[in-house]
């Protein structure tokens, strides 16, 4: 066992998850995004292509209701490619990541790559079904009053991180997250606030300039929004697409996060760490 090596498999209260996320990932920054890069490296490559077409699209300076408008076609072409591509991504790099930390837990510290590509490629296409549906039960929830979306949200978050770590179906995955929040949905919903904020400053960071020179060309009166004038602008179309993509990358912080979650609960649920130690006294 690595003398740094972090015990997943525990209770942890909020300040405790927050500090053994940005500790994992700081140990392990290198291998991982060597992971991510080597296994998610296609769908990182479609998301950047649609990520630059959808920004050249919208970066005349019209907003995407007026574009949508007039001309419904080529933006709507741009905005659907690029929420599936952002999709793909997303359930690529859940599968990358929680399979690294399974191999991280299995080996105590040292990591299997072997093991990662074998659990993306069984783990993906569950993962890529599972967000489609737990957005639509998500959007569902939005309908009715809002309150149930939002109830539905906290939940469903560890939907991916169940389906890697014990392998169930969709159905049981589903159950399997409302049975670990019930009694923890408090809890976890502070926990999950209180990162997202944290990661949305971080990401802010990276969005300033773009943000910076699109108020620059607004009170210099050189970005016109009609249809007949709207010129492309690759300055704003470079500054989106990086401060853009660094946001998607930091989502690995987020998946962690999410990981040291589920342990939480699943520890406070089913006291799994403790038995493993129990057993382990005998070796």
């Amino acid at each position: 066992m690595q003398s740094n090596y972090i015990q997943f498999k525990k209770e942890r209260d909020l300040g405790a998850i927050l500090s053994d996320t940005f500790s994992f990932f700081r140990q392990n920054f290198k291998p991982l995004f060597k992971s991510i890069f080597k296994i998610s490296g296609p769908a990182f490559l479609l998301l950047l292509a649609t990520l630059t077409y959808y920004s050249y699209i919208v970066s005349g300076g019209q907003s995407p209701v007026t574009l949508l408008q007039n001309n419904t076609a080529e933006f709507s072409i741009a905005f659907f490619v690029f929420a599936f591509a952002i999709l793909i991504f997303y359930s690529s790099l859940y599968a990358t990541v929680l399979n690294y930390i399974k191999s991280y837990i299995a080996h105590n510290g040292l990591i299997v790559e072997e093991e990662i590509n074998l659990g993306h490629k069984k783990d993906f296409g569950k993962i890529l079904l599972y967000f489609i549906v737990s957005a639509i039960l998500v959007v569902a929830g939005m309908f009715l009053l809002i309150l149930p979306g939002i109830y539905l949200m906290v939940p469903l978050s560890l939907g991916a991180a169940i389906m890697v770590f014990e392998q169930e179906s969709l159905t049981d995955t589903i159950s399997s997250c409302l049975h670990y929040i019930k009694d923890n949905w408090w809890n976890t919903f502070a926990t999950l606030l209180v990162f997202g904020i944290l990661v949305y400053i971080i990401g802010y960071i990276f969005q300033l300039p773009a943000v910076i020179y699109t108020l620059m060309g607004i009170f210099a009166g050189s970005r016109e929004v009609s249809a007949a004038t709207a010129e492309p602008d690759w300055v704003f179309v470079i500054l989106n697409v990086f401060g853009s993509i660094v946001n998607y990358l930091l989502a690995t912080i987020s998946v962690i996060c999410i990981a040291f979650i589920y342990f939480s609960l699943n520890e406070k649920k089913n006291f799994t760490g403790t038995y493993e130690n129990i057993d382990n006294l005998g070796n």
